[in-house]
């Protein structure tokens, strides 16, 4: 494991009222691993990735990646810093096509304020569609760049979703439930292509109910249950912990 943290969460916590959704949780994401995130239905998972994404902001605590307070910045700001997701929902523009939604990504990129000549101008648009076209390559998206995403099967937009995320040259990709509502194949073909993001160097945190996946395919995996971090560690170490089985992973009779 890389010993160099691309993220550190340290006392953080989210209060909706005077619900507490995430309480005190503090980890810490190393550059080059595979992470899972896992839990009961409601135990703050997905608030997680919304307090690293900015959507929310910390009640207490901070976030930190690489050195630079991430705890009040705008999700924007967060994305050209290198934090990308997807969602649970895929959230698509049903009416654009593939090729569009990499390319609406990759204004994140093109935003520093600062203006170049004209010539100097349309050779970055250049690079930045070599970008596009080398990504969609990459996820085996190339032949449907122009179809719209409406048109699409359910575990290809989870792709389009991937490929969107990855236009904004992440350092450390946010996956919510990517095989969600996929058959075998689909997922199987997810997780090909997420192995073939980790390839290129890009740190995952996968938030995933199938445990087979989790198991498999994570380094490192964390468990919350009711917002507190209840157990930490590779995943025989998870599989085996009392706490896990007990509020989570069940025994077989």
């Amino acid at each position: 494991m890389s010993k160099e943290p691309i993220l550190i969460m340290s006392g953080v916590s989210k209060h909706f009222g005077g619900l507490v959704a995430v309480g005190d949780l503090s980890l810490t994401i190393y550059k080059g691993q595979i992470y899972g995130l896992i839990g009961p239905n409601g135990a703050g998972k997905t608030t997680v990735f919304n307090l690293i994404t900015g959507v929310h902001t910390c009640t207490m605590g901070s976030i930190v990646s690489e050195n630079k307070d991430l705890t009040l910045l705008k999700p924007h700001a967060i994305t050209r810093m290198g934090l990308a997701r997807t969602f649970q929902t895929i959230r698509l523009f049903k009416n654009m096509t593939v090729w569009e939604h990499v390319l609406v990504a990759q204004n994140c990129l093109t935003g520093s304020g600062k203006r170049g000549d004209h010539e100097e101008g349309l050779l970055h648009r250049k690079g930045l569609e070599d970008e596009a076209r080398e990504i969609l390559e990459l996820l085996g998206l190339s032949e449907l760049k122009e179809r719209k995403a409406s048109t699409l099967s359910y575990g290809v937009q989870r792709k389009v979703e991937m490929a969107r995320a990855l236009a904004t040259r992440p350092k450390l990709l946010l996956l919510d439930e990517p095989t969600a509502g996929l058959n075998i194949q689909e997922t199987k073909d997810v997780l090909k292509t997420l192995h073939t993001i980790h390839e290129k160097g890009i740190t995952l945190l996968i938030i995933e109910h199938d445990m087979k996946v989790i198991m498999e395919f994570c380094d490192h995996i964390f468990v919350l249950n009711f917002g507190e971090k209840i157990a930490e560690g590779a995943p025989a170490h998870i599989r085996a912990h009392e706490q896990v089985i007990e509020c989570y992973l069940g025994r077989e009779n």
